[in-house]
């Protein structure tokens, strides 16, 4: 749609860019045509993504830091309508209302056991854990071993300490390294993000390492587009050929395809607590007014720097309960 619409790269929402009404006519997104989706907006509308930013923090402002894995699967019951979430997360909230606590309802008749769904609900447990990426991993773990095993688990765990890292840590390569130090060492994703690591360090321009990880994967595969460890792979080049800059990393991370809103808004995520919010573009953040709709029972509609405010609360309040 870019490329007939003349565009090289994906510089801006898809609605400032000039795409004519009979390129958008040609296009579905599932069923729906593409008209209907992309138009200016007021807020920041519902996404599963910020859903489970907000289902941490309420998680942890309830029951502490020392939540435990039954803890997340009584809220999502009890906050999270059922057809807000999607596939692993889905499978495992009906595990619960049948009966079937954790760690057995990420395994019971759940084939999207590694896929992203865990990697997606790491953001909150790196920001209650700035600083700390162990501590940031194991609150990841809690949360993710409710829907999720091994390397699904795994990327819940990589990127909630990358967040934590990026609290304190600046270059880029680092930061996705103190995530690895975080997961264990001989895993699937352990081993694909050390090639995305050593394709930057050995030169590989972005294109190509774009062209590599359709090579690997296939984005029309269901597998494929929505997997841990080709998304996390995407997540990982969206960072490192981002040079720093806040555009670049999230506009590289959504380019490539797979499953775009989560990469995009996990490299946002990380990029924000690498810069801090004074940072980040008016381009990007203005159209937002400052508001955001969710499908949590208890926060339908909230100001974004009201809740980043309770949370900053919140990782004050879990520094000093947790302080050795």
């Amino acid at each position: 749609m870019l490329r007939e619409a003349g565009h090289s790269m994906l510089t801006d929402y898809f609605w400032r860019l000039g795409i004519s009404a009979e390129n958008l006519a040609r296009h579905k997104v599932g069923s729906k045509p593409a008209t209907k989706l992309f138009a200016a907006y007021d807020h920041m509308p519902e996404d599963d993504d910020t859903n489970y930013t907000l289902t941490g923090m309420a998680i942890v402002k309830n029951k502490g830091v020392d939540f435990r894995p039954a803890d997340v699967a009584d809220f999502w019951v009890r906050e999270i309508p059922l057809l807000h979430t999607c596939t692993a997360e889905r499978v495992a909230y009906r595990n619960f209302a049948e009966g079937i606590a954790p760690p057995d309802s990420a395994t019971v008749a759940n084939p999207y056991r590694e896929w992203i769904g865990a990697q997606i609900r790491a953001d909150f447990f790196g920001y209650v854990a700035m600083g700390r990426p162990e501590f940031a991993a194991e609150l990841a773990w809690r949360d993710a071993c409710i829907s999720h095993v091994k390397n699904g688990i795994y990327g819940e765990m990589w990127v909630a300490a990358m967040l934590a890292g990026a609290a304190v840590e600046t270059d880029l390569r680092r930061i996705v390294e103190i995530g690895l130090g975080e997961i264990p060492a001989r895993c699937r994703l352990a081993e694909n993000l050390r090639m995305v690591l050593d394709w930057h360090a050995g030169g590989v321009g972005y294109d190509d390492a774009v062209a590599r990880i359709h090579r690997q994967w296939d984005e029309h595969s269901a597998h494929g587009w929505c997997h841990t460890i080709s998304n996390a792979q995407i997540v990982a080049m969206g960072l490192l050929w981002s040079e720093g800059d806040f555009e670049k990393a999230i506009t590289r991370a959504v380019w490539p395809g797979f499953d775009t809103d989560c990469n995009g808004a996990t490299v946002g995520s990380l990029m924000g607590m690498r810069l801090g919010a004074a940072a980040l573009p008016a381009k990007w953040t203005d159209t937002l007014h400052d508001t955001l709709r969710s499908g949590l029972a208890s926060y339908h509609k909230v100001s974004i720097a009201a809740m980043a405010g309770e949370m900053f609360d919140l990782y004050q309040k879990a520094r000093g309960a947790t302080s050795v």
